[in-house]
């Protein structure tokens, strides 16, 4: 049964839901879950779990949960997955902690553009409802994944041993949906916390208060958005600057603003893997830092009537050892990169991909790079030249001053290399694909 995980898409926000309840101690199990399960079937709506995930994967069901909660026990807690095989993506968690017995929900949907529709944001603000009014919570909230990762709320941006010693001990932070518990509501005040301007302020029959500042979480960013987002912290924060709690919001906005890719030509299939692999809320600023960039151009030439000269024996066996060393490198990615075995230059970029995520100058020994890795990926290197842009080597006894010929200038695709794996920086700055590119410019 396969599995639309949250984490495996293109880098998009999500809307984020964290909620931590109490369970009565004296009752069944089965019992206590019953509101959790009957709210979340009733509001879930379109993003209703299919998939539940124990040791293995069912279909959604009662029985499937309740075996899956047998098989995710264990010492400190029970836990459980629930997952969508189909758009919108969902990753959602269930902690049960023993001591004290304690609900902890988890929520990730994805993308957060699926709560655009006001109905759909009031079916899960109607969910949470059900739950903060069956379970006493301290605090609940749901907003932006991406805006929640710049706040300096628990959970969010505060270090755990704040967090142990803290907890929710004030209002660090106004969310698109907020639920305070009874020690918090009393701590600002019942009254000034039911007084908060906001869209929806509602006192919940156990002493919590359910607090959402905009109909739609969607436009989070928006200013109208923003503006009441400001309104109801500063209302519950008397003592923080309004203009300054404003500011900061909108510099939030402007950091997950979109960013237009506009990025090196000859880099463009390459620099948006990478930004596919960064953080969704630092998506925008990668993107921005990428545009600003240009590899340095390549160092690795000389003029083709300054070439040095063969200095080998055989050159035929020199040529020989070449294609050894590059089907070394098409030993070691094959099962990662298949484009290897084509020696296209199109290899040469999923190759750069393939090393810059897995960090290779930092996550491999160094002297198996400099001995095995630099030899093959140079190699590869200029195999790739020599096939697809007529090019011809000039075989050295040294692998660093061997040379391949194309059009008006040599080559030496082995230094190259080894000026490609000195850190995961180099990988960009003297990537294989840059260097071909401008080969491929000046053959004449």
């Amino acid at each position: 049964m396969k599995r639309l995980s949250v984490h495996a898409l293109k880098p998009e926000d999500s809307l984020w839901l964290t909620f931590d309840g109490d369970l009565d101690p004296q009752a069944a199990l089965e019992t206590e879950l019953e509101p959790f399960l009957h709210a979340l079937e009733r509001y879930a709506g379109g993003w209703m779990p299919d998939v539940v995930g124990g040791k293995r994967r069912r279909k959604y069901a009662r029985a499937a949960i309740w075996k899956g909660l047998e098989e995710g026990r264990h010492d400190m807690f029970t836990s459980l997955g629930f997952y969508r095989t189909q758009w919108p993506a969902l990753d959602m968690s269930l902690w049960l902690p023993p001591r004290p017995p304690k609900l902890g929900i988890t929520i990730e949907v994805k993308p957060l553009s699926f709560f655009a529709e006001a109905e759909r944001c009031h079916h899960f603000v109607e969910m949470v409802r059900a739950w903060a009014s069956r379970y006493p919570v301290s605090h609940a909230k749901a907003h932006s994944t991406d805006d929640t990762q710049f706040t300096d709320s628990p959970n969010f941006g505060r270090d755990d041993e704040t967090q142990r010693r803290d907890g929710f001990d004030k209002v660090y932070e106004v969310f698109w949906l907020n639920v305070f518990g009874p020690r918090l509501v009393e701590a600002v005040g019942r009254q000034r916390m039911l007084s908060t301007p906001a869209w929806r302020v509602e006192a919940l029959p156990n002493g919590a208060v359910l607090l959402v500042t905009w109909p739609t979480v969607a436009d989070f960013a928006s200013k109208e958005a923003r503006l009441a987002q400001a309104r109801a912290h500063a209302h519950l924060r008397p003592d923080l600057d309004f203009d300054t709690i404003l500011r900061t919001l909108h510099e939030r906005s402007a950091r997950l603003a979109p960013v237009e890719p506009r990025f090196h030509p000859d880099l463009a299939s390459l620099l948006s893997r990478v930004v596919d692999r960064a953080a969704s809320h630092e998506r925008q600023r990668r993107i921005a830092e990428l545009n600003a960039w240009h590899p340095p151009e390549p160092e690795e030439w000389r003029p083709a009537d300054s070439a040095l000269p063969p200095d080998v024996d055989n050159p035929e066996r020199a040529l020989e050892q070449y294609d050894d060393l590059a089907e070394q490198l098409v030993a070691l990615l094959h099962s990662k990169v298949p484009s290897v075995f084509e020696a296209t230059p199109e290899s040469l970029t999923e190759a750069d991909f393939y090393f810059w995520r897995e960090e290779f100058p930092k996550s491999r020994p160094r002297e198996a790079i400099d001995e095995h890795g630099v030899p093959a990926i140079g190699a590869y290197l200029g195999e790739v030249l020599v096939r697809n842009l007529g090019g011809r080597w000039i075989p050295r006894q040294k692998l660093e001053e061997a040379q391949v010929l194309v059009g008006s200038r040599v080559w030496f695709p082995f230094v190259r290399a080894r000026h490609y794996m000195r850190s995961r920086q180099s990988l960009l700055d003297y990537s294989l694909t840059y260097l071909y590119r401008v080969a491929e410019r000046h053959r004449g």
